[in-house]
């Protein structure tokens, strides 16, 4: 029997080293994300919509040039058409404009209380698993503690003390929102805290807060981009609830819980009025939803091929 060796065989098209070769590019753990992301359909076009909806909350206000805030009584309650494209409320105010304006108001103020529930909650948690211990049975005691409080009662406590204001809501909103980011840091820095690389860190003699930011916040990216995505239309979804109860916002402040309010009151002669800002409301929460069910398949590192 004739014996084969690789001599014997011809390569066509390729050198001997560029056969050997493996061709297929590396590609990081968020390229692939980013890959998988671009997969699903529903996922981007969510974030289209979000994108268009942020152009929107900047320039909107202006695209028409109405007056959002001046009375014009002689251009109340008109319905939608070629001038006013959302029509006008009850004072003559342009719709359109302070939809967008509202809006604005209303992803503001989500958009700094996830900042705020991302950032308290991640850097308690680092502590509470870091340290371990007397320190995380007393920080874990205070979070039962505020768990424990009723979050509308306390809404309404801060409202009353700081006034119906921007501010207060956004402070009324984050009080015990990080309360849970920080439990969840908690249980996943405990698992990074055996890991060798932590531990090398402090046999070096790195500080606590070194450790926390180079070593424990980059493991942790993409959960809190998850709850980011979740909890931005959580906070907008309770400021619209908030305002529309009278708790949150008040005329002539706006955001689309005001408005809303307001479109109840004429609902029956002019839906228009609490149309557009439902429209917009809705649009805004259901497209951060899906946008994070798809951030929450693409960063899933079991589904990645």
């Amino acid at each position: 029997m004739t014996e084969l060796k690789p001599e014997k065989f011809v390569i066509t098209g390729f050198s001997n080293e560029e056969a050997n070769r493996i061709t297929r590019p590396t590609i990081s753990y968020w390229q692939d994300a980013w890959r998988r992301l671009k997969k699903n359909p529903i996922a981007m076009i969510s974030l289209a919509v979000i994108a268009f909806l942020a152009v929107m909350v900047i320039i909107g206000p202006s695209i028409r040039g109405m007056d959002y805030i001046s009375m014009d009584v002689l251009n109340k309650n008109i319905s939608p058409n070629s001038t006013y494209w959302f029509g006008t409320d009850s004072l003559g105010r342009d719709l359109f404009s302070r939809v967008w304006v509202g809006a604005r108001a209303s992803m503001i103020i989500a958009l700094t209380a996830t900042v705020l529930k991302l950032v308290v909650g991640t850097i308690y948690g680092a502590v509470m698993a870091h340290f371990g211990g007397w320190v995380d049975e007393l920080m874990m005691r205070i979070i039962e503690v505020l768990n424990s409080l009723p979050y509308l009662l306390v809404t309404i406590l801060i409202m009353m003390v700081l006034g119906n204001s921007l501010f207060a809501l956004m402070v009324a909103l984050s009080l015990t929102a990080w309360c849970s980011t920080a439990r969840q840091v908690r249980g996943m820095i405990k698992q990074l805290k055996e890991t060798e690389y932590v531990y090398a860190a402090e046999v070096l003699g790195a500080k606590p807060m070194w450790i926390i930011l180079k070593h424990y916040v980059p493991n942790m990216i993409g959960i809190l981009l998850l709850n980011a995505s979740t909890a931005i239309p959580d906070f907008i979804f309770t400021e619209a609830g908030l305002s529309f109860l009278g708790i949150g916002l008040q005329s002539p402040d706006i955001s689309l819980g005001v408005l809303i309010s307001q479109g109840k009151a004429t609902m029956d002669f002019y839906p228009y009025q609490l149309f557009f800002p439902c429209l917009i409301l809705c649009l805004i929460v259901l497209a951060f939803n899906l946008l994070g069910d798809g951030l929450r398949d693409a960063l899933d590192p079991r589904l990645r091929q």
